[in-house]
């Protein structure tokens, strides 16, 4: 057993199965920093308990398949009225599902299958990374609401003639789908740049985000596959790095180990720097950790335009503070991003 840092992590489980519940808690008592604080078969019931409770939990996890309100419904009250990180472990719904990537959308950090975790298994090595997954995201600040501050727009920052650019890397992670979502929704379904997109997802839903991305956004979205770059947003699939190589083609990595993410923000915007140059732009949103940060110096020192999510909007600003720290041009709320990427011209063609 690891040492212990002394700081218990406060955990409420919303769960209609008895059974499921039962096991959920075994599996996070096995590590002494995590304490179930409660276990609620409702998500009027935890509702109440949050009012309850003193001191507060650091994190809930939620069930989406509920009786009476809905999990989705309720993430959206909790963070309206009690903001704090919630994992959703999602179950009875298919991979990807609607369902599981709207409360993202209402403000849950994370989405797990339930389909990943082996209850009978405690001390397994999935259990271990579950239970170290939570006191991860028990430590994040979150908004008050996911939508708050998404919106503005700091116009008097993006200013300035109208910049040339070939291609768009976009990077997000805990609290990105929203954000990106908000940021891509100020673009026209006409905008004639390429946005390459990394988000990091949990197994299983990132073919589902990209048609939930579709919906949300007047561009078209789809997964990235390899082959001819063109206009529209192209998102990195499950398990594959995603870059843009000399010829202006998309390429896709299965095996390269470049840091702990598979698709990697920084892979991107590195290909970014080396393809497009100065005309190439980085952009890094919420998430936890630094992916992005190197990739986007990188796209700095070749002369393109760098920007990072601000601090007031981003659910978690781990990410973006880094990015910011490596020197990004802009440090805008993710309607202003929208909106300063919607006013990039494509480079002209040469006659």
């Amino acid at each position: 057993m690891t040492a212990t840092t002394g700081e218990v992590r406060r955990v409420l489980i919303c769960e209609d199965s008895a059974t499921y519940a039962a096991g959920l808690s075994r599996l996070l008592a096995r590590d002494p920093e995590i304490h179930v604080v409660g276990v609620c078969s409702s998500a009027e019931e935890t509702i109440t308990r949050l009012t309850q409770l003193e001191p507060k939990p650091h994190v809930v996890t939620m069930d989406l398949e509920l009786p009476g309100m809905s999990g989705g419904d309720a993430i959206e009250q909790i963070m309206n009225t009690h903001p704090l990180p919630i994992l959703v472990l999602a179950g009875g719904v298919e991979r990807g599902s609607r369902t599981a990537l709207a409360s993202l959308g209402a403000g849950a950090l994370e989405v797990l299958s339930k389909d990943t975790l082996d209850l009978r298994d405690p001390h397994g090595a999935d259990a271990q990374a579950f239970r170290g997954r939570v006191k991860l995201l028990s430590g994040v600040r979150v908004l008050h609401h996911p939508r708050a501050g998404l919106s503005r727009r700091q116009t008097a920052n993006g200013s300035g003639p109208a910049r040339r650019a070939t291609v768009i890397g976009l990077c997000a992670s805990a609290g990105g789908p929203h954000t990106l979502a908000a940021v891509l929704g100020e673009i026209p379904a006409t905008f004639a740049i390429p946005i390459l997109v990394v988000q990091h997802m949990a197994t299983g839903f990132t073919e589902g985000f990209a048609r939930w991305l579709d919906d949300q956004v007047p561009l078209t979205v789809r997964l990235a596959g390899p082959g001819p770059t063109g206009p529209g947003v192209w998102v990195a699939p499950e398990g594959a790095h995603l870059a843009l190589n000399g010829a202006n083609r998309l390429v896709l990595d299965e095996h390269d180990d470049a840091g702990p993410h598979r698709p990697s923000a920084d892979v991107l915007l590195r290909s970014v720097a080396a393809s497009a140059g100065a005309c190439g732009v980085a952009v890094v949103l919420s998430g936890m950790g630094r992916d992005g940060a190197d990739g986007l110096g990188e796209v700095k020192r070749a002369g393109g335009l760098t920007i990072a999510q601000d601090e007031g909007s981003s659910a978690v600003f781990g990410m973006p503070k880094a990015a910011a720290e490596r020197g990004a041009e802009l440090v805008l709320a993710p309607g202003a991003i929208g909106l300063r990427l919607g006013a990039l011209r494509p480079l002209e063609p040469v006659s």
